[in-house]
């Protein structure tokens, strides 16, 4: 059965505090998983999760701050521990190659996977697959840093009143779906367009063009609100968003569910978050990330 979930690891900025861990996230694809941003401690919250090493396909840093990019050591240790039987693909900006060596080499250990560094250069796709194509998109922070989109393929539902009105039915409706066409009906008359899901991962930025393209249309856009609005200028000078500024991208660029995430360790209360991502006017499904929460992708 195919999964399509994300999976919280970590929701604190900067610092973890004792109910937030830094960053940390798995996106389940149905049989692939691709980790965004291990911050420090991953690797112990994805035991507590019940991920394991295996479960990555792909690594995806935005940026080279150590919230988001210090488990990256232990997390790559860990993969070739386990002797993972697949290739794993990191992207990372190509900035901060000096930094992922680093990481990648913290230690000694014995390599026993073959881990496929994959820089970020500019915007534009990073992989097509058949499940997915990934894309990154600059963001603006103080260091260069990139989100990153997944897009399905289209594909096509099939309409049954209009097979009945065709008068296709039992074997032939597999056989037109695999040829197109059959006894001039095609497969255009009797389906219709089934939009390919859409997850953007959005972390420490201003808002700017990357943002909105990043959440346009997504089913599921996970981003940064890292401080309350009243303290929307601190925001800017640190190269980060508030929870209505998030919000806002999301209503503006028509997101299904929306999850806030990266939280500053001044706030105590995270409901605030949510009371004023609905202030801004965002109506869809809502989320304040919490540590090893599960969220599904909502289904089309």
């Amino acid at each position: 059965m195919s999964v399509r979930e994300l999976v919280v690891l970590g929701t604190a900025s900067q610092v973890p505090t004792r109910h937030r861990n830094h960053n940390g996230y798995l996106l389940r694809w149905d049989g692939q998983g691709i980790l965004f941003d291990p911050g420090e401690g991953t690797q112990r919250q994805m035991l507590r999760a019940g991920v394991a090493a295996h479960d990555i396909d792909r690594i995806c840093v935005t940026h080279f701050h150590g919230d988001h990019s210090l488990g990256l050591a232990g997390v790559i240790q860990r993969i070739n521990l386990d002797q993972v039987p697949h290739p794993v693909t990191a992207h990372y900006p190509a900035s901060g190659q000096h930094f992922f060596e680093r990481l990648r080499y913290a230690t000694a250990y014995r390599e026993t996977v073959r881990l496929a560094e994959a820089p970020v250069t500019a915007d534009g796709p990073l992989a097509v697959t058949e499940a997915y194509t990934l894309d990154a998109c600059v963001l603006s922070h103080p260091v260069e840093s990139y989100g990153y989109r997944l897009t399905e393929p289209d594909g096509r539902r099939i309409l049954p009143e209009r097979l009945a009105a065709h008068g296709v039915k039992g074997p032939d409706v597999g056989r037109l779906q695999r040829e197109g066409v059959l006894d001039g009906v095609t497969l255009d008359d009797v389906s219709e367009v089934r939009r390919g899901q859409r997850f953007a991962f959005v972390m420490d930025t201003r808002l700017c063009d990357g943002v909105y393209a990043l959440a346009d249309g997504a089913d599921m856009l996970v981003i940064e609100s890292t401080f309350l609005d009243e303290d929307v200028r601190l925001a800017t000078d640190h190269g980060h968003l508030t929870a209505g500024q998030a919000a806002s991208v999301a209503r503006d660029a028509g997101v299904r569910h929306l999850v806030l995430t990266h939280f500053s360790q001044r706030y105590s209360d995270p409901a605030e978050f949510g009371r004023q991502a609905r202030a801004a006017g965002f109506d869809g499904e809502l989320s304040i990330a919490q540590d090893l929460m599960r969220v599904p992708v909502p289904k089309r």
